[in-house]
């Protein structure tokens, strides 16, 4: 197939990418390459692929030199005129849409950022796969679209009407408008809800990244809501064999599919929304001593309130996953936690 994967830069687009790239896809990467954080690890991952730094700056094609069904553009999906040729050249056979403005946080802050890119981008992707016929489009979603929801494990048939970030919210309208145009245009659509995913090459806002290197440096970590937290941490190399099972097989319409009962998850469209998470959610405390271990050195700890937009668990229901296509996540914190420690030891050259 040929398939475009955007935030082909990001922490889980650069190992999708480099996966079906690897199987024997032609693969088009596309990233803005924004400074939401350290640019310099998004430049990392594309030359991990064999994509040229330099010239994907300057905003060249780049072929890769790892990866020859692999070709690399800098481009922002908010710019309708340059996706729109993008894929009237190309003609994608799928889509795996990953760019999108991250992080709960920012969002408080930063909030035009989130309607701009996960709003209008996430429009001009949904209007170039209109006009320009695709088999599949997978999008990211999130676990943040639960929002004050308690009722665990998280099921994507729970309603979920109470987010608590615009982040959250941007992920729930993403939903929303894929099943409008599946049901309008008839356009094959999954989203994914993604839960904590972590691993090598992780985003260094994400909490893993920030206590790594708060403990290395020898400075306290902040610990919320006192510690009591949970989260269903996703090892990265699970997610890609989820991500691209799901991929490869397009949602067909659900003709039993009720209006009178109805499932937020299905429809009579070709349109399915699944959780991918690793079903096992953590305490934080206990993900904090899996650092500890793998670094061989305590933490120092300021416990602190919680802070606003977020929330204090987090635990996929995945079992419409395993049953639709026998995805098993394999890899436990402690091993994921030390997988992503190496990295980062190695990255900055950090020994002993």
């Amino acid at each position: 197939m040929k398939i475009l994967v955007t935030g082909a830069a990001g922490f889980i687009g650069s190992f999708i990418a480099a996966s079906l790239a690897q199987r024997g896809d032609e693969v088009v990467g596309l990233d803005n390459i924004n400074d939401y954080y350290d640019v310099n690890i998004k430049y990392g991952r594309l030359k991990k692929d064999g994509i040229d730094p330099e010239g994907a700056e300057k905003g060249d094609w780049v072929q890769s030199l790892k990866y020859p069904g692999y070709r690399f553009i800098k481009m922002d999906i908010q710019e309708a005129k340059p996706l729109e040729r993008l894929f009237s050249h190309e003609k994608f056979d799928g889509v795996c849409h990953l760019a999108a403005q991250a992080g709960v946080r920012y969002s408080l802050t930063h909030p035009h950022a989130y309607i701009d890119s996960n709003i209008v981008g996430f429009l001009n992707i949904l209007e170039c796969c209109r006009h320009h016929p695709i088999t599949h489009l997978v999008f990211a979603s999130s676990s943040s679209v639960y929002g004050l929801n308690e009722a665990y494990p998280f099921s994507t048939r729970h309603n979920v009407d109470h987010p608590v970030s615009l982040y959250a919210a941007t992920k729930k309208t993403n939903e929303l408008m894929a099943h409008t145009y599946s049901h309008l245009y008839g356009l094959p659509a999954t989203g994914l809800r993604f839960f904590t995913v972590y691993g090598p090459w992780g985003r260094p806002d994400m909490a893993l990244f920030i206590f790594t290197k708060a403990i290395l440096e020898g400075r306290p970590i902040e610990v919320f809501n006192h510690g009591k937290m949970k989260r269903d941490f996703t090892y990265i190399d699970d997610i890609v064999i989820g991500v691209i099972k799901v991929l490869d097989t397009p949602p067909s319409g659900d003709p039993a599919w009720s209006g009178k009962d109805p499932d937020p998850s299905t429809s009579r469209a070709p349109y399915r929304l699944y959780n991918i998470g690793n079903n096992a959610p953590v305490g934080l405390m206990d993900f904090i001593k899996a650092i500890e271990q793998s670094l061989g050195k305590e933490a120092e700890k300021h416990f602190l309130p919680m802070q606003p937009g977020d929330v204090a668990a987090t635990w996929a229901d995945v079992d419409d996953l395993v049953k639709d296509f026998g995805y098993a996540p394999g890899v436990s914190v402690p091993e994921g936690v030390a997988r992503f420690v190496q990295w980062y030891r190695e990255y900055f050259g950090i020994h002993g």
